[in-house]
């Protein structure tokens, strides 16, 4: 192991650096090129992959869809029942002031029928 960057001579660093390259470059050499069975068999793979990728997008949106779909039905569902709670509270309150109107005009009715 070395010490430290200055133990190597110059011509040691350009061979390791070199042979770093040549690495680098029989990797790159090794994958398979198009046109060859393994290049083709790879190209196929993430095609699949791809293909499955979208399809599970497209699973999620449609499910976001669903979801958000129902929630829209819920919300219309409580303004309805809310529109419908105030109907009732506006036809009890009508009926509420019939009611004192009624015994407000038989109270009437009796002052004038004890006067007479």
């Amino acid at each position: 192991m070395k010490n430290s960057y200055r133990d190597d001579s110059f011509n040691a660093r350009m061979q390791n650096a070199a042979k770093a390259k040549k690495a680098a470059q029989d990797r790159i050499k090794s994958h398979p090129k198009p046109g060859e069975p393994e290049f083709e068999k790879l190209r196929a793979e993430r095609q699949a992959i791809a293909e499955a990728r979208e399809l599970r997008h497209a699973e999620r949106k449609a499910a976001r869809e669903v979801e958000i779909a129902q929630i829209e039905a819920e919300k219309i569902a409580r303004e309805l029942a809310e529109q419908e709670e105030a109907l009732r509270e506006a036809d009890a309150a009508v009926a509420l002031q019939a009611e004192l109107k009624a015994a407000r005009d038989a109270r009437y009715a009796a002052r004038k029928a004890r006067r007479r």
